[in-house]
């Protein structure tokens, strides 16, 4: 009997064909998938320890006789920051659907010169 042909070496091989189906369950997840559950698992147990955070509601949706000018200088003031920066939605509150015109009227006021493009001027 050859070294290769023995009973020896097809239980060899089942045992590392085991092993590696084990390791692949193990990593079945990538790196950066690991670390998104972990940033979620975290997220969840923050939010535990905080309670209950209002959520932001878009000031448009809510009084929809607001308008999004760009000559609206007091409005557009509101969603930029002191450093001259638009507000994300994210912190604003703002729905994309007012998000995109808002960005527009303030680049627009900019153009114009009503608003200014670094924080000195506000």
């Amino acid at each position: 009997m050859s070294s290769m042909g023995g009973p020896g070496f097809e239980r060899g091989h089942d045992r590392d064909r085991d092993r590696d189906r084990d390791r692949d369950r193990e990593d079945s997840q990538s790196v950066k998938a690991r670390l998104r559950a972990r940033a979620r698992k975290k997220a969840r147990r923050q939010q535990r320890k905080r309670g209950f955070v209002r959520r932001k509601v878009c000031r448009f949706c809510a009084d929809p006789s607001l308008p999004i000018e760009y000559k609206d200088q007091k409005t557009l003031r509101l969603f930029v920051s002191e450093t001259g920066k638009m507000i994300p939605r994210r912190i604003s509150g703002n729905c994309a659907r007012h998000q995109r015109p808002l960005a527009i009227a303030i680049k627009r006021a900019r153009q114009l010169a009503l608003l200014p493009y670094t924080g000195q001027g506000l």
